[in-house]
Formats: structure tokens, C-alpha cells, sequence
């Protein structure tokens, strides 16, 4: 079985790699509690995220991750994981820089639960384009 750091570093690998929404349990729960209006705040089961991650796949081309770091907590289910994630926006070709903080819970060698926080000022004209996309989806 993997530890909740095993499964953090196959985040980080699979943020650029791709196959993303395999580490997440079938109901697992994202939330975002700072996200900018028009972006919703909870996302649910592994389908949903799928389709989450293929739409951001629209908006930015992930390059690489930097400045990881991967906190242990007491709880051996939660980790914290610090990142940057460097790529660049498909709309204007600006590259970006968007810095995170995920609180993430595994159980049985997946992800169940994350709150992800992002720097909002660094990521608006990722947000911008995300809540386009978004929109375009709903229609």
C-alpha cells in the first residue's frame, strides 16, 4: 500500500505527466475554498475531476513543478504539499507561474480528499481563461 507521500510524489509526476484523476478515489472530494466567482468551490468523484483536469488541460500546458516540498503530518492519511507550478496559458502564450498549497488525505493508496489553496493573485489570467472554458462547457 502507498503512503500518503508515495501517492503526493505521483501527484507531482502525474500534474505534468498526465493520468491525474487515476489518483483519486472513485468518491473522492476536492475543494477550493479560495476560488474566484464563477469557479465552483467543490468538486465531486473521480469522473468529475477527470473532466475538471481535461478542461484545465485546456486553459495551460503544464511545463514542470518546482520548490516541492511534501510535509508529514501525525495523521499518517494527511499530507501537505507545497508546489509551483510552471507552463503556459494556451490563450495569450504568457507563461505563469501559480504556487500551492494542497491539504491531501489517501486512503488505500489514493486520494480521498484535497483542499487546494492557490496564490489568487498569480493565477487570475489562469482563473480568467479557466471561468471562460467553464462557461463554454455549461452551454
Amino acid at each position: 500500500m502507498s503512503s500518503a507521500r508515495e501517492v503526493a510524489e505521483r501527484f507531482l509526476d502525474a500534474v505534468i505527466g498526465g493520468g491525474l484523476a487515476d489518483l483519486y478515489a472513485e468518491d473522492s472530494v476536492i475543494e477550493i475554498p479560495f476560488a474566484p466567482e464563477g469557479v465552483p468551490t467543490r468538486f465531486e468523484g473521480r469522473q468529475g475531476h477527470r473532466e475538471r483536469f481535461e478542461l484545465s488541460a485546456k486553459v495551460i500546458r503544464r511545463d514542470r513543478t518546482d520548490n516541492v516540498v511534501i510535509h508529514e503530518t501525525a495523521d499518517p492519511e494527511v499530507v501537505v504539499l507545497e508546489y509551483d507550478l510552471h507552463g503556459t496559458l494556451l490563450g495569450s502564450g504568457r507563461p505563469v507561474v501559480l504556487s500551492y498549497i494542497m491539504v491531501m488525505r489517501v486512503r488505500d493508496g489514493l486520494i480521498v480528499h484535497s483542499r487546494d489553496y492557490g496564490n489568487p493573485l498569480a493565477t487570475a489570467e489562469f482563473r480568467e481563461e479557466l471561468v471562460r472554458a467553464l462557461r463554454s462547457e455549461q452551454v
